[in-house]
């Protein structure tokens, strides 16, 4: 039977992979994650690997830099700027960025763009606030869901730290219409380094991904795949269906 286990309480963009993130009140669900979700990343010149995106594990800075938009710019969901820590704006595809982020990591790097996105491991991210708030607990920080850069944070029923992990291999619909849009559980979110950077100071915290570590295998929240697309938004409800 379909289970209501909650509503949606925030949802989350990043435009460019490992920048700042933007929390949205609405957004399309399409079958390649979030429109406008990484579909930018800057790429390393000097990486010959099968990962050469520059990510804040090896540049934490990078997510210092807050992707822009402006109303004269290219009318879709893609920034058109980047404001740097230091608030200076600079084109999204301009010499002067690369060059900039390419100084503070210390080789070449060049803005790149994939219409259907650069993810990890899946192109759709959930977590509960809870499990956020259970882990920042046992490291002494903050409760800050921005560490865990999901795309749809869940406010449960049962309010039950990892509770995420029970829905492996089941579907979630969002919004209780027939046609609702729908993610397939596929896996849990192993976590890295990406947690311990603080969202608006970059200061490492090791003791975030120690906690993770400690109280749930390293993982915390899981990952989709779109198998209903349509609209999402603050608010609605979300069902399991197993």
């Amino acid at each position: 039977m379909p289970i209501e286990i909650g509503q949606i309480e925030a949802i989350f963009r990043y435009p460019v992979k490992s920048m700042g993130g933007e929390a949205l009140d609405a957004a399309k669900l399409g079958w390649h994650g979030l429109d406008g979700d990484r579909r930018l990343a800057f790429r390393r010149l000097d990486e010959r690997g099968g990962f050469p995106w520059l990510t804040a594990t090896k540049l934490p800075d990078l997510i210092l830099f807050t992707p822009q938009r402006r109303e004269a710019g290219n009318g879709d969901a893609l920034p058109t700027h980047v404001r740097t820590p230091e608030g200076e704006e600079m084109s999204l595809f301009g010499e002067a960025l690369a060059a900039e982020v390419g100084r503070r990591y210390g080789a070449p790097v060049q803005m790149m763009q994939l219409n259907h996105g650069i993810f990890d491991e899946a192109s759709i991210s959930v977590i509960a606030s809870e499990t956020v708030r259970e882990i920042c607990r046992l490291a002494g920080r903050s409760a800050d869901v921005r560490r865990f850069r999901p795309n749809i944070v869940v406010r449960s029923t049962r309010a039950v730290p990892f509770e995420e992990d029970q829905w492996l291999g089941g579907v979630l619909t969002f919004g209780e219409a027939d046609d609702a849009p729908a993610v397939t559980v596929t896996m849990r979110d192993g976590r890295c380094a990406m947690v311990n950077l603080a969202p608006d100071e970059g200061g490492p915290a090791p003791e975030v991904l120690k906690a993770v570590v400690r109280s749930n295998q390293n993982t915390a929240g899981v990952y989709g795949t779109v198998t209903r697309v349509g609209r999402l938004a603050v608010g609605q409800t979300i069902i399991l269906h197993r």
